[in-house]
């Protein structure tokens, strides 16, 4: 089964070593389907997803909220992700 469209995001991992703390950016992709939304550990049902929205933070990027009938999911991408929450809202209008 091939994905309809991707969005980047990235999961911060802090890593503290001896006298420092590090944060490493892990680069990951959300995928749409045909039936559902993939992320790297969840796989969100397209008929239990009710929206997507997202806050800008910084200059680049900010947060992708997945809204389910089970909580408001959050995913830090690095740019606007309007072109694939268009993607998914005309997918899953048409249905």
């Amino acid at each position: 089964m091939s994905w309809i469209a991707a969005q980047s995001y990235y999961k911060v991992e802090r890593i503290l070593t001896g006298t420092e703390m590090k944060a490493v950016k892990e680069p990951r992709q959300m995928l749409l389907y045909d039936g559902h939304l993939q992320t790297k550990r969840r796989s969100f049902p397209l008929d239990e997803v009710h929206d997507l929205s997202f806050r800008p933070m910084g200059e680049e990027g900010g947060i992708l909220y997945v809204h389910t009938g089970h909580g408001v999911y959050a995913y830090t991408v690095p740019e606007d992700p309007a072109a694939f929450i268009e993607i998914f809202k005309q997918h899953t209008e048409a249905k």
